[in-house]
């Protein structure tokens, strides 16, 4: 079991600057990778970045150049820095976590999310 807690969200003007955190609790040496979505109002939720445990990274074409995931050195903290936002990245931010589970002889996947940070980018 998993608990991801987001916090950072907020109000922020076209072209600032907001840092996401994600803290995971829990049975944290089963994650395998974390990552960030986001979902704006009447659209579903896509994906915006994500990092495994080696530390390679992936982006969403629509923030390249613009966010960078990252996390802590006990690998139990993402962070999404966010540079030069604007309105098109207002949205509600989740945080997920692929952990895998071995039992015994029984190995499981899992999806964890957070319960969502609010972004709003707006003059």
């Amino acid at each position: 079991q998993v608990q991801l807690v987001e916090s950072g969200g907020g109000l922020v003007q076209p072209g600032g600057s907001l840092r996401l955190s994600c803290a995971a609790s829990g049975n944290i040496f089963s994650i395998i990778t974390m990552g960030w979505y986001r979902q704006a109002p009447g659209k579903r939720r896509e994906f915006v970045a994500t990092i495994t445990r080696d530390g390679s990274t992936n982006y969403a074409d629509t923030v390249k150049g613009r966010f960078t995931i990252s996390r802590d050195n006990a690998q139990n903290t993402a962070y999404l820095q966010m540079n030069s936002l604007q309105p098109e990245d207002t949205a509600v931010y989740y945080c997920h976590a692929g952990a895998v589970v071995t039992m015994g002889v029984k190995v499981s996947p899992y999806n964890y999310w957070g319960q969502g940070t609010q972004v709003t980018v707006s003059s």
